[in-house]
């Protein structure tokens, strides 16, 4: 590992590390960072694709190590970094998204999203300690809580009481020690931290079959089979594109901001409306179903983005009928879509082909 003092940029580019980008937020952030910095992308493919990031593996800014981030990673035990000449420049930035995030898969993941909301934070944050590197952790909108009858706004500042024992809390409890932590780490060795809570955003490349719904929603309306929602018509819920996200991420990377940032879309939809605009932009003959709630999908507030707002100039600028026909653009470029699981099934970006 290296050693502990200021790295400055002595080559042309910034080197960053991006923990957990071969899964859907990870791999657009690669997307966007390759443009001006060097890459080093780090996954274990739990919940992410190989094929989220194939069209970058030929980069040669863009360099992938497959790691579970619970073990330590010591980067100079790499030979294909030396082009990026870690050794001399270090690690300018770290991003740490290496969290497993699938719904219907959750309760078979609970030991590794323990692990990666514990030991895989502390393993990225001694990196960022060990380059003296910018440090900007993913967290999520379930710190705040579920959202209430008397609250549906949450500021930077704002919680309510959570039960540390439920089934999901290796999630939500796992979300708010990974801040603890981080913020731990800035304080107690003097690296810029900064932690954004992303809340639900949706796009190319979110995984089949794995509970998020709105993905689903599209492949079925293409295919005129019904839409399972999982839970009644009255599912609220905050939706981000994508690329709102990820362009609020790089501004808070580059900002001289350091804290705590809400990310989001602050309008509230109704599942059940998305569906039925989903089954109108592909003039599908689909129907739309109701299924018992999955414990990983409940509701959440709404974000205030505030904070957000005076320190960056960011807003999300893409409406949700743009996004979500850009989404089935995507769907209708990747065609002959099944079902995940489904005899010879091949994932192609997150979403599956059949061969």
């Amino acid at each position: 590992m290296a050693e502990s003092f200021d790295r400055k940029v002595i080559f042309e580019k910034k080197n960053a590390l991006v923990l957990g980008g071969a899964g859907f937020l990870g791999s657009h952030l690669c997307d966007e960072l390759v443009k001006t910095r060097k890459v080093i992308c780090v996954d274990n493919f739990v919940s992410g694709s190989e094929d989220n990031i194939h069209h970058l593996l030929l980069n040669p800014d863009f360099e992938f190590i497959k790691h579970d981030m619970k073990d330590k990673l010591d980067l100079s035990s790499y030979r294909e970094l030396e082009k990026f000449r870690v050794q001399f420049q270090g690690i300018q930035e770290v991003y740490n998204l290496a969290c497993p995030t699938s719904p219907k898969d959750f309760e078979n993941r609970t030991i590794d999203t323990l692990l990666a909301n514990s030991f895989a934070v502390c393993n990225a944050l001694d990196i960022a300690t060990a380059y003296k590197a910018s440090f900007l952790h993913f967290s999520s909108s379930v710190v705040y809580g579920g959202r209430t009858p008397y609250k549906l706004y949450f500021k930077e500042d704002s919680y309510t009481p959570m039960d540390p024992t439920t089934d999901r809390s290796c999630y939500d409890e796992g979300k708010r020690f990974a801040e603890t932590a981080t913020v731990t780490y800035g304080k107690k060795f003097g690296f810029p931290i900064k932690i954004l809570r992303v809340f639900r955003t949706y796009g190319p490349r979110m995984a089949l079959g794995d509970g998020q719904m709105l993905a689903d929603f599209v492949v079925n309306a293409l295919e005129g089979k019904d839409l399972a929602l999982y839970g009644d018509e009255n599912f609220q819920t905050s939706l981000c594109y994508v690329s709102d996200i990820i362009d609020g991420a790089v501004k808070f990377m580059e900002a001289g901001s350091v804290g705590i940032m809400n990310i989001g879309h602050p309008q509230d939809f109704r599942l059940s409306d998305i569906a039925q605009k989903i089954i109108t932009f592909t003039d599908s003959q689909s129907k739309i179903v109701y299924q018992e709630p999955l414990p990983f999908m409940t509701p959440q507030g709404l974000p205030d983005i505030t904070k957000i707002k005076d320190e960056l100039g960011w807003l999300p600028v893409i409406t949700i009928d743009q996004g979500l026909k850009l989404t089935i653009d995507y769907a209708r470029a990747t065609k002959d879509l099944v079902r995940m699981g489904g005899k010879g099934d091949k994932m192609i970006n997150g979403m599956y082909k059949f061969s």
